[in-house]
């Protein structure tokens, strides 16, 4: 097998959410980097708006659990944000990234 062979691959694993057993995925260089662009743009702003934070731990979301493409941005409205958070961070991780990374480069911690 090659390189190329493993581009469309996904890496997983189980995580309890809300006491349920949801699968996460390894984000991709280029979902990273959409992340970090995201949470530049709102660190960017300069006001620390909740909702600002929230467009990007939607996003980490959306992109890292499976069937998280399926969400619509009112769908988070019903979930408790402190498991989200917990969510949002897992995937992070999971990706190789630490929490007190600030879109910086990967490998810290």
């Amino acid at each position: 097998m090659n390189l190329k062979e493993l581009l469309n691959k996904r890496i997983t694993q189980k995580y309890s959410f809300m006491g349920e057993s949801v699968t996460i995925s390894k984000l991709t260089v280029a979902e990273i980097n959409l992340i970090r662009t995201m949470a530049k743009e709102e660190e960017a702003k300069g006001d620390a708006n909740d909702a600002d934070g929230l467009r990007v731990l939607k996003e980490v979301v959306k992109i890292g659990l499976d069937g998280g493409k399926d969400l619509a941005d009112e769908d988070f409205n019903n979930l408790p944000m402190d498991e989200l958070n917990k969510l949002s961070t897992a995937i992070m991780k999971f990706s190789g990234l630490d929490n007190s990374e600030k879109a910086g480069a990967p490998g810290k911690s």
